[in-house]
């Protein structure tokens, strides 16, 4: 009887084993799973009155978000224009980046009145694409045409230099600093021609397609791993 009970507590501690081995490979490979899509739900009922980066993606660096929060504050206390960046990874299923930023200006700012004086800019880091909302009464210093100029040309330059999403929002928030202040548009930046070489890099797609196929490739190991460890914890270990 305790040889058989013996046996028993083997085989167990052999299964827990299995198990936790099993459990810290998934670990492993979930610091690289893709970040989660990103909705409305992704972020707060309302802004801070003391934040205007929302990095969801984390691709900004702390000293660059300091240095934007630092002039837009600035811009909000001479001026009550304020600008807010919101930088993201990925769309939820059935989510554009017009409908995000439609449902998100709208949260944050419900009325026209206290959206008259805002400004939301909106950059998804995977696709690159970007999406600019302007409250009524800045219509007059931030044009859509220069809106437009700001969300698809500064901020987009330096994207196509190289992922650059520190450049990207530095050179936008002082190009709107200085439009939102009364002062001349310095206008987008000019784009040297370059030669179009192939790069050799792995495009972000591709990295996320990568991820997900490790991912597939665990799960079948584990499919397959934890039916046998269960058979053998209850019949007998290999070969004995």
């Amino acid at each position: 009887m305790k040889t058989f009970v013996s046996k028993i507590a083997e085989k167990r501690a052999w299964l827990q084993g299995v198990l936790l081995t099993l459990w810290l490979v998934i670990l492993s490979f979930g610091m690289t799973f893709p970040a989660l899509a990103t909705g409305l739900y992704s972020f707060p009922s309302q802004p801070s009155s003391e934040t205007w980066v929302f990095d969801n993606a984390d691709e900004i660096s702390r000293v660059s978000e300091g240095k934007v929060n630092k002039v837009l504050s600035q811009l909000a206390d001479q001026t009550g224009n304020e600008v807010r960046f919101v930088v993201i990874r990925r769309l939820d299923y059935g989510e554009t980046m017009d409908s995000l930023t439609d449902k998100l200006f709208e949260q944050w700012f419900p009325t026209p009145e206290v959206r008259a004086n805002q400004t939301l800019l909106v950059l998804d880091t995977l696709t690159k694409n970007t999406a600019i909302r302007v409250g009524e009464g800045l219509q007059d210093l931030l044009s859509d045409d220069i809106a437009q100029s700001v969300a698809t040309e500064t901020l987009q330059a330096p994207l196509r230099e190289g992922n650059k999403f520190n450049q990207a929002l530095l050179d936008a928030s002082d190009r709107l600093v200085a439009v939102l202040s009364g002062e001349p548009d310095p206008g987008p930046p000019e784009i040297a021609e370059k030669l179009n070489v192939e790069g050799t890099f792995t495009a972000a797609e591709d990295t996320d397609a990568r991820s997900a196929t490790v991912w597939v490739v665990v799960l079948l190991i584990v499919a397959t791993i934890i039916p046998m460890a269960t058979y053998f914890a209850y019949v007998g270990f290999p070969g004995r």
